[in-house]
């Protein structure tokens, strides 16, 4: 019979050559990564020579600077963001792209805009929808040029409607798929000067009991 010593050494050199079990995760993810990097510079190579960035569904927390890099030479038209996993944009980036016309941020998880937005002085089309915004940002009235804005599809209660109603150019918003409060709702509905689309209003549980 062996002595207790000798099997513990034979037990620690068999923990010692079973393989850590996160390394399997940890080189996916990597390879993951690595692809998704080369799915951006790709995608900035080509936005060189159309003028349009498409960075959609490339895994994105935020903005790489090297984005930022690749394009310091280019005049962006568009910029598409979309269905990534991006909680803010920084405030550089309306400095650094703001002779684009048209701006999808959709399907993200943005709940604010720096206020250097407005500053965008080009922009006729952003896409704000699939995300997490609980109001307007105020940037957005005060674009100059902006003609269209999709904001479906977020959690906006409430909307400043005179800042709404003196944006320079909105000529559409969409607010469908928002829990619109109802008083929000009845002076939306009494504005003219801009196609505004919502759902239907939903009755406050109050006014279906009956006296």
């Amino acid at each position: 019979m062996r002595p207790p010593t000798q099997y513990n050494q034979e037990i620690g050199t068999e923990a010692d050559n079973e393989p850590d079990p996160r390394l399997g995760a940890m080189m996916i993810c990597t390879r993951l990564a690595g692809r998704a990097v080369i799915r951006v510079v790709g995608r900035c190579n080509e936005a060189q020579e159309n003028e349009n960035l498409d960075l959609s569904n490339c895994q994105l927390m935020q903005v790489p600077d090297a984005v930022y890099h690749l394009m310091r030479h280019t005049e962006l038209k568009t910029c598409d963001l979309s269905d990534n996993v991006i909680t803010k944009i920084p405030p550089k980036f309306a400095a650094k792209f703001n002779l684009i016309t048209d701006l999808n941020l959709s399907h993200n998880q943005m709940s604010k805009l720096p206020d250097e937005c407005a500053e965008m002085g080009s922009l006729q089309r952003l896409d704000i929808s699939h995300n997490t915004f609980i109001s307007l940002p105020n940037c957005i009235f005060k674009i100059p040029k902006l003609r269209y804005l999709n904001a479906s599809n977020n959690h906006i209660v409430d909307i400043e409607i005179e800042c709404l109603q003196e944006a320079p150019s909105l000529e559409s918003v969409d607010l469908t798929n928002n829990p619109i409060a109802p008083r929000i709702h009845e002076q939306l509905s009494n504005i003219n000067t801009i196609r505004i689309s919502v759902s239907p209003r939903e009755k406050e549980d109050w006014e279906d009991l009956t006296i």
